[in-house]
């Protein structure tokens, strides 16, 4: 077995496996405690990747918390729409943004480097580490931030991998469990934006987020069970079909998935898991990014106590955990065609499940 201190050319406080912007938020987050940082990202800065790029209003606060403030469009609520029902909510907490990810990625990563951050281009590939630190990639580091998302390497690495599709304590025949599995898609057409709220528009099987990013430039993100397809999808949708008529595509399609992750713990002797590699439900209210953030904060603050980390990544993930999983119960039952009428029809109901969640 391979030594901690075999290979090691780099020490440093914390080291971030994940460049991604949870990543370098945990990095900024850490040279402000005064730490040192490596981050060790084998993609070149800016980095794309298929989400729904609306930064609710809690998040943009976070955003700007760490230094950032990236260009987009102000959005001032949330629509659900489904066969010309409409429930809308504009934010009681002022405007969010939709940003695109390669602008927000590179507003990040230029704030971690000017703060002191160490980038490195390099795979974390194993990890091995004793009761002083951790070593990954030859840098070694007091402690270990994997952040490095859905597919976490690090989470296999240290034994905090759970392979469970469904909630905690339920037990599902395979067919439950494919069901549960959900899957993101993503793309941008050439058009100026409609509207200045994040619609979310319902078909009978996958749900489209409509997200504008800038004054000729719109993002249409589709989430739904392995197989979905953006075209498709986009032709059960007449109100949405109608709007992107004619309007070029700019991009290629990106997807990301399974959605649903799950992990044994936060944390495993100096490694903390953060943000998507710590566990993560869906895409289906928009709040990765925002939980993903506190947990950095979280995670940094709590370098010395593990269990001071558990507690409080409990308290930033729960409303988000609980709210988002109530929502795909719903959206993958037979219960799914009345999301939006009952939404239509409690307006202050749904207000308020909004407002807690862009909080």
């Amino acid at each position: 077995m391979r030594r901690p201190d075999q290979g090691v050319d780099v020490e440093t406080d914390v080291l971030v496996v994940g460049g991604g912007p949870v990543g370098l938020a945990a990095a900024i987050e850490a040279r402000r405690a005064g730490l040192g940082v490596v981050v060790l990202e084998p993609r070149s800065a800016p980095v794309d990747k298929a989400c729904g790029e609306g930064l609710m209003p809690g998040t943009l606060a976070a955003v700007r918390r760490l230094g950032v403030d990236p260009p987009g469009w102000p959005l001032r609520g949330i629509s659900y729409r489904q066969d010309g029902v409409a429930a809308d909510h504009r934010f009681a907490a002022g405007p969010g943004r939709g940003v695109r990810r390669t602008a927000l990625h590179a507003a990040l990563h230029a704030a971690a480097l000017d703060a002191g951050a160490s980038v490195l281009p390099r795979r974390a590939g194993a990890v091995v580490q004793d009761a002083e630190g951790a070593v990954a990639a030859g840098v070694r580091g007091r402690w270990l931030l994997a952040c490095d998302g859905l597919h976490s390497r690090v989470r296999r690495e240290v034994g905090l991998d759970l392979r469970d599709d469904g909630p905690p304590g339920v037990a599902r025949r395979r067919v439950g469990r494919d069901r549960r599995r959900r899957f993101g898609l993503r793309r941008h057409f050439r058009v100026p934006p409609w509207t200045d709220l994040v619609e979310v528009h319902w078909a009978p099987r996958v749900e489209a987020y409509v997200t504008p990013v800038a004054p000729d430039l719109v993002g249409v993100a589709v989430l739904g069970p392995a197989g979905a397809d953006l075209d498709t999808a986009l032709a059960t949708l007449p109100e949405l079909a109608d709007r992107l008529a004619g309007a070029p595509a700019a991009g290629p399609v990106r997807g990301a998935g399974p959605m649903r992750v799950r992990s044994r713990a936060r944390t495993a002797g100096r490694v903390r898991l953060v943000g998507d590699a710590s566990g993560y439900v869906d895409a289906l209210t928009g709040e990765g990014l925002r939980v993903g953030f506190a947990q950095a904060r979280a995670a940094v603050a709590d370098l010395d106590d593990p269990a001071g980390y558990e507690r409080a990544w409990s308290r930033a993930t729960r409303d988000v955990r609980w709210l988002t999983s109530g929502l795909v119960a719903a959206a993958t039952s037979p219960l799914r065609g009345r999301v939006v009428p009952a939404a239509a029809r409690a307006p202050a109901l749904y207000g308020a499940v909004v407002e807690r969640l862009a909080r």
